[in-house]
Formats: C-alpha cells, structure tokens, sequence
C-alpha cells in the first residue's frame, strides 16, 4: 500500500523564487491542520489496510491522498474522475491541499477510478463519516442538515 511520507522530499535543485506559488485557499490550509492533528492519513491507511496487498503490485495513490482528491473533487464541484484529475493537475492550490510538489506528477483519472473502485461504499461511508466529524468539531462546519449524494 502507498503511503504519504511527510519530509522524505529531495531537496530541490532550484531557487525557490523560480517556481510558482499559490497563496492557497484559506479553507484548505484550515482543513489540512485540522486533518493532520487528528491523524488522518494513519486513520485512512488502516481502515484501507485490507485493500492492498503487503508485496504485489506497483505503489498505488495512498489512501489519504485518495480521499483528499476525492474532498477536493466534492468542493470543486467536480462529477467525474477525469475532471478531478485534470482540475488536480491544473491547480496549484489543489496541488498544495494534497501536498504535490510541482515537479511531482498528478493522480490520474484511472489511478483515481480504480481506487474508487477498490474500496467499497462502506469505507467511504466511514472516512468521510469521520472527516465530517473531525470538521464539526473544528467548528468549520456550520448548519443543522448535512445531505450526502451517493
């Protein structure tokens, strides 16, 4: 299984001001603290354990960065895998929510389907159960009725 290794980026071979950056999006910068503090990617990795397979295969999209595309997808009001992919690959705000370098290549539209595929309704129904909960008690998420489309 594919994991998210903070900090075991290379060092990069080029100035800093030569690259181009997004001031980001308040709401993702927020949404990424309250993530991290409550383990997120360790929270996904386990509940996906039973997906992967310990040795066959190629390193596949971890299951934290799954279900952020899969978050950025829902706020971008995008339906389609092909439309988060290319969205993820286009901006450099989403880029920085999911924690992709710029010379670091994108998840595609297959890599996205595939995993969507591979985890089944009631896994999405636990992540993003949890993720809810986490944002309310954030308090980044206000109101009485929460819709969920499936």
């Amino acid at each position: 299984m594919g994991t998210r290794r903070r900090g075991q980026r290379q060092e990069e071979l080029w100035y800093r001001g030569d690259l181009a950056e997004a001031p980001g999006h308040p709401f993702y910068r927020r949404l990424n603290e309250v993530l991290d503090q409550a383990g997120f990617d360790e929270f996904c990795e386990t509940r996906c354990r039973m997906f992967y397979h310990e040795k066959l295969g190629r390193p596949s999209l971890p299951p934290g960065m799954y279900f952020l595309v899969m978050l950025a997808g829902f706020f971008e009001g995008l339906g389609s895998e092909r439309g988060i992919a290319w969205r993820v690959a286009d901006s450099l705000c989403l880029r920085q929510f999911l924690q992709i370098g710029l010379d670091e290549r994108t998840p595609d539209h297959v890599t996205i389907s595939r995993a969507r595929r591979l985890m089944g309704e009631a896994t999405h129904r636990e992540v993003f159960g949890w993720v809810l909960r986490q944002v309310a008690q954030a308090g980044l998420l206000k109101g009485k009725t929460i819709g969920l489309l499936l």
